[in-house]
């Protein structure tokens, strides 16, 4: 999308369609690629931890059993191999099924929302 919780331009609208959306589930997105916010080079991008404890945090005011079930990576600026290891990385580190839905399709991340 394109709001971020940690955007000061968008997190304001961000917030409100978490609080209003209610969610079940979340899936992270994240480009580990871009070392500040767009526009922004003052705002560093938070940690896949900081965004997944506020995020979570944010998500449970209006639904108490909201989960990050996954995480969403764009990889376009990575080589194939670059890619598949970070991805492997995020996702030992993490324990969340993590892909690039462009890249090698969102079917885990499907998977994932179906389970609950």
């Amino acid at each position: 999308g394109q709001g971020s919780l940690f955007h000061v331009s968008y997190s304001g609208v961000t917030m409100a369609l978490v609080h209003g959306g209610q969610p079940d589930a979340l899936i992270l997105g994240h480009e580990p690629t871009r070392v500040h916010m767009r526009g922004l080079p003052e705002y560093q991008q938070p940690s896949l931890e900081e965004l997944r404890d506020v995020a979570l945090t944010l998500a449970q005011v209006g639904n108490p059993a909201c989960e990050v079930v996954g995480i969403s990576v764009n990889t376009q600026h990575m080589s194939d191999m670059e890619a598949t290891a970070y991805l492997e990385q995020v996702e030992a580190r993490m324990g969340l099924p993590t892909v690039d839905p462009i890249r090698i399709g969102a079917g885990r991340l499907v998977d994932a929302l179906a389970a609950l």
